[in-house]
This record gives structure tokens, sequence and C-alpha cells, in this order.
């Protein structure tokens, strides 16, 4: 007996025995029907990437518990109802800055002629102290989920924030790029 198209109850079957290639599809059929389930309710908001991660994270630690395999997504569409309940109560709060707000990147230049002197070090100072730790323990070694116990938040989170770190560390970075070109290199080193 199958469910609906893409989540066969067979397939449920040989993920929750341990074949990693069934979950991953179950997984990525999931994606999309979270996806507008998500969109529906709340609009197309950033939140919608980390409510589906999350649900996602919480269907592939609850597979094995799932004792009908033909109700794959009645249970992760509870999950997403559990994640969009946990939305409405806050747990989703506004993006942390990953700037120090003291020290907005729009700053880069004042007292300098274009950023003189700048470097990887000096991008790394623009993050807040949490975006820098976190970056500071992937370099060490440390996993997602290690770092997730560490600072005491979901690994999404943490995979999140690198995320968003790499991005404004590449726009900072990019900035003084652009700076060399337009005042050439003997002034902005």
């Amino acid at each position: 007996m199958t469910s609906q198209r893409g989540f066969e109850s067979a397939l449920v079957e040989q993920a929750q025995a341990g074949d990693s290639a069934a979950r991953e599809q179950l997984l990525v059929n999931l994606e999309p029907v979270l996806r507008a389930f998500f969109i529906k309710r709340i609009g197309y908001k950033p939140a919608v990437d980390d409510l589906v991660q999350n649900t996602l994270l919480r269907v592939h630690g609850g597979l094995e518990a799932l004792k009908d395999s033909s109700r794959l997504k009645a249970f992760a569409m509870k999950a997403a109802l559990f994640e969009l309940h946990d939305l409405y109560r806050g747990r989703y709060s506004p993006k942390e800055l990953l700037y120090d707000p003291e020290r907005p990147p729009e700053s880069l230049g004042e007292g300098n002629t274009a950023g003189a002197g700048f470097d990887v070090e000096r991008a790394l100072s623009l993050l807040t102290p949490r975006a820098r730790r976190i970056l500071e323990l992937r370099e060490y070694g440390y996993r997602y989920q290690e770092i997730a116990e560490m600072i005491g938040t979901s690994e999404a989170a943490i995979k999140m924030q690198v995320k968003r770190a790499f991005e404004k560390m590449r726009d900072v970075l990019t900035m003084l790029l652009i700076a060399v070109a337009c005042y050439g290199a003997g002034s902005v080193w």
C-alpha cells in the first residue's frame, strides 16, 4: 500500500531500516510540501527557510518512531505545525545582527583612505562576538551539533549563523576589493 506520490510506504520502511538514500529521498520529497505549507500560512518571509529546515530535522529525528509508514506526510505536517506554533510563540526571534552595532560596515572607510590596512581580521572584528565565536569553533573543527550544544541553540540555527557570517564577510571583503580597484593597492594597503 502506498500513501501519496513520493511518500511510498516501501520507501519509508527502507529509510526506517537505515537506508540513507531512501531517507534523503523522503526529505527531498517533503521539502516543497513543507515550503508551500509555511508560505500559505505566513507568506514569503525569511523565517520560511528556518521553519522548513527545522521541520525536516524533526522528521529526520523521529522517523524511526513512525509506526504506520503510510502516514509520513501526516507525521511531517504535524511536525510543521509544531514549528509554526514555535514561530507564533516567539522562538524564531528576529535574526541576530552579525555586525557589531557600534561599528557598522559603512564605517570601514572612516578615518582611513578607503580602509587602509583593512584585512580579514578587521572584517572578523565587525561580526558580533557570538558570530565570531561560532566561526572560531568551526575553524577548530567542532561539528555543528557540538557548537549548538555549547551555545545552547539548535544545529539548524548554527548552520544558518555560519552561512550568514560568511555572507557578511564576503560582502565586507568585496568592498575591500572595490576600494583596491578604485583607489589603487598602494593607498589601501
